[in-house]
């Protein structure tokens, strides 16, 4: 199946829709991100902040948003409102972040956009990479950005191999998705609105919109006897 954005992300929740208009394919607005943010970027803060955390001069916060300890803002970026930035979050360069989201313990996320209350909550990667409305990522989800050989990143789709133009590219999560602890989107994967993956599952291509993916691995049950039987 071919993509386009408004397969997987309802435009009408960020703030951000010019960056995702005329494109050909779905990961193009990455291609537009540094730009689009050089000159949208209004280095305002209008955030609270609860005890010390570093924020770059290239930042825009909206108000609402709270910026908990130890969290490092290195910008440019441009966070929404009401959010939640938490403790020792790593927000990296250029990365754009809808209303109501949370960002949050020990999570990095760089070259990347965040639809409108996405929630990337614990311990999570996410590289260029585009996470639409009320997509949820599980404690320890990674959504890896670069292969392993020395190359651009291939979508298959629509029967054919098309490369992304991309040496890095996550993934394009779509709207109300939820990932599951400890999964790993490789790098290129299409995940379809309302699609889920289970806990410990690591994914490559596309799972389309409304579907689950499962892990059925076998499990071996025992009865618990005392060690010295």
């Amino acid at each position: 199946m071919f993509y386009h954005p408004t397969d997987l992300f309802d435009l009408g929740q960020t703030e951000h829709r010019l960056l995702f208009e005329g494109v050909e394919y779905p990961w193009d607005p990455l291609k537009r991100l540094v730009d689009y943010i050089r000159t949208h970027l209004q280095p305002i803060q209008r955030h609270s902040t609860v005890g010390q955390a570093y924020i770059g001069a290239n930042v825009f916060i909206g108000e609402g948003t709270v910026v908990e300890h130890g969290a490092m803002i290195v910008g440019p970026a441009i966070i929404g409102r009401n959010c939640q930035i938490r403790h020792n979050a790593y927000i990296r360069e250029n990365v754009i972040v809808g209303n109501n989201c949370v960002v949050g313990n020990s999570c990095e996320i760089k070259h990347s956009v965040l639809f409108n209350n996405a929630q990337v909550p614990h311990f999570n990667y996410v590289g260029d990479s585009i996470l639409g409305y009320r997509a949820h990522l599980g404690a320890g989800a990674v959504l890896s950005n670069i292969k392993l050989a020395p190359e651009n990143v291939w979508v298959e789709m629509d029967g054919r191999c098309i490369d992304s133009g991309l040496r890095k590219f996550g993934s394009l999560v779509g709207d109300n998705t939820d990932i599951g602890c400890n999964s790993v989107l490789n790098p290129g994967s299409i995940i379809g609105r309302g699609a889920l993956l289970y806990p410990n599952l690591s994914w490559r291509g596309i799972l389309p919109a409304n579907m689950i993916a499962k892990n059925r691995a076998p499990q071996d049950v025992s009865i618990r006897r005392p060690r010295h039987e």
